[in-house]
């Protein structure tokens, strides 16, 4: 759904830890605050903002660039890098390790979500309808199954 979206806001922020923090509350200030997948707009940003920061040039003195565009009931949500070295984003199997979920949860929150070269830079993209894309794990790892009736759906593990 990339036609007929247009820039709402953008921001560049150095390649650091700290600029994390910076991105969730551009991305929170952007979207109204009652828009139902707000939550998981700014999980994403902070998903993606925190990968580019970690896994690519731009953790290394660079920079990164958190653009959120609109259209309809479709927000598009793109974080450009300073890119990897030519290395390209590969989600990781689930492992039930502490890391490398980044990519597992864009791809469980977001509708729809892929990723393009810009030059020696990635731009990562995930698009957020206004309806829910009924994926009924809420992200969750194959980990955490007794999260899911406990804490989402009130009823007992």
């Amino acid at each position: 759904m990339s036609g007929g979206l247009v820039v709402v806001g953008a921001l560049t922020l150095p390649g650091v830890r700290r600029s994390v923090a910076y991105a969730r509350r551009f991305l929170r200030d952007m979207v109204p605050e009652a828009h139902p997948r707000l939550d998981d707009l700014v999980t994403v940003g902070s998903e993606t903002v925190t990968n580019a920061i970690a896994h690519t040039d731009s953790g290394d003195g660079g920079r990164v660039t958190v653009s959120l565009l609109a259209g309809g009931d479709v927000y598009r949500l793109e974080v450009a890098d300073d890119g990897a070295g030519g290395r390209r984003l590969v989600p990781k199997a689930e492992t039930c390790a502490e890391s490398g979920r980044g990519l597992r949860i864009v791809e469980a929150l977001s509708d729809d979500w892929g990723f393009r070269a810009d030059g020696a830079r990635t731009v990562v993209w995930a698009e957020f309808g206004v309806k829910s894309s009924g994926n009924t794990d809420r992200g969750l790892s194959e980990c955490s199954r007794t999260l899911v009736p406990a804490a989402f759906e009130g009823g007992n593990p």
